[in-house]
């Protein structure tokens, strides 16, 4: 008997993201899977697919971000969600009650959901129909109710919302509240990982996607049900028991991006590339299809981003990426944005600031300072966006 197929499910945004609370936990019975889908927007067409091809015990249809080319539909089981839950709270140190500052619709505030479900705590929202502010998320982080089986309190972020709460003394204050912070969706500076570290709170680093149920990956080390390891080419492999079955509807890239070994474990071949530092643990070193070959030299745009974090003070955010160049191919082309709206930051002052830290070919040759990064989803820097606006500029 074929599985069922997902239906479309609208999550609404504010407190009536509770609302689907029921569909998720019918979900997670692995007889009722959903397609989630923002409230505002569309409802989505659920892509052909054989019925026959559908794993059973699926629970949810996930979005992608659509990085590159178009968003697609990671199919998860319940039994992956419900062991991505409960490896969060094993090294988290315990079931909690959680507050939701992200689009539930995405797997990050998704899985806020889930694990709310399986603590049996239901969620405090952080309403982001106007837009994130400190204001609002000390309000809703006041109203996280822990209870003795679950007496941990928990959020999850993105870079983005960190670095605000982090230059407010509310926000420190409501983030210092927390058994734990989950940080992820995007690159995370290690200059603001530090400074949120030095004020006390405390916090992880996730890696991971739609395609493993979120986060599988905590500070460099596999979360107790998931592997990773690195191939030949540099890219980074994920494994495990929350790896989902599949794209719906999409035979031909399911079998090019996701295997399973002899002894049953699936695996998903990322498009990242990493490497494991000194101490075993994990690190990204970003895109493949993000590299930057400059003059014949290829440049990881995650080193000179961390550079421009760590060194330049005056730099809020920023997204390196490379440029058709007559010259040398490509070049290395930073967008910034500033703490400081009013400031100024010009290619020659980066250049001079980054010159012996970073090699010459990695120096940016041009900077561009931008009121906002354009956005793709919860945390993540739409690079074809970013690489249209700073081309126009020219």
């Amino acid at each position: 008997m074929a599985a069922p197929s997902p239906r479309p499910l609208a999550i609404p945004a504010g407190p009536a993201v509770l609302d689907v609370l029921p569909d998720l936990e019918a979900a997670l019975t692995g007889r009722s899977p959903v397609l989630p889908y923002a409230a505002d927007s569309p409802a989505p067409s659920v892509p052909s697919h054989d019925p026959a091809a559908l794993p059973d015990g699926l629970a949810v249809a996930i979005g992608t971000s659509g990085s590159t080319g178009r968003p697609k539909r990671a199919l998860l089981t319940a039994d992956a969600l419900e062991r991505s839950a409960w490896a969060t709270h094993q090294v988290l140190g315990g079931s909690g009650a959680w507050l939701l500052a992200m689009p539930a619709h995405h797997i990050a505030g998704l899985q806020v959901l889930l694990r709310s479900i399986a603590s049996g705590v239901t969620p405090a929202v952080l309403d982001l129909r106007d837009g994130f502010s400190v204001e609002r998320f000390t309000a809703a982080a006041a109203d996280v109710r822990p209870t003795p089986s679950a007496a941990r309190r928990y959020t999850a972020l993105v870079p983005t919302q960190l670095s605000r709460l982090v230059d407010d003394p509310a926000g420190v204050a409501a983030l210092r509240g927390f058994d734990g912070v989950l940080v992820g969706g995007a690159a995370t500076p290690r200059a603001l990982v530090e400074r949120a570290r030095g004020l006390g709170v405390v916090l992880s680093l996730t890696y991971g996607m739609s395609e493993t149920a979120g986060g599988c990956v905590y500070d460099g080390t596999p979360l107790p049900v998931s592997r990773v390891h690195v191939d030949n080419d540099r890219h980074v492999v994920l494994g495990g028991d929350t790896v989902a079955h599949g794209y719906l509807g999409e035979p031909t890239l399911s079998r090019d991006a996701f295997t399973v070994d002899p002894d049953g474990v699936r695996w998903f071949r990322t498009d990242d590339l990493g490497h494991f530092d000194d101490d075993g643990l994990l690190v990204i070193d970003g895109r493949a299809d993000d590299v930057i070959n400059t003059g014949g030299l290829k440049i990881n745009p995650g080193v000179v981003e961390d550079a421009i974090s760590r060194h330049l003070a005056d730099v809020l955010d920023v997204v390196v990426l490379g440029l058709p160049d007559p010259e040398w191919g490509e070049s290395v082309c930073a967008a910034v944005t500033l703490a400081d709206p009013a400031d100024h930051l010009t290619t020659r002052e980066v250049r001079e600031r980054l010159r012996g830290i970073l090699p010459d070919a990695a120096l940016p040759r041009r900077v561009v300072v931008l009121p906002a990064i354009p956005q793709r989803g919860p945390g993540k820097p739409d690079r074809a966006a970013i690489r249209r606006t700073v081309q126009d500029l020219a």
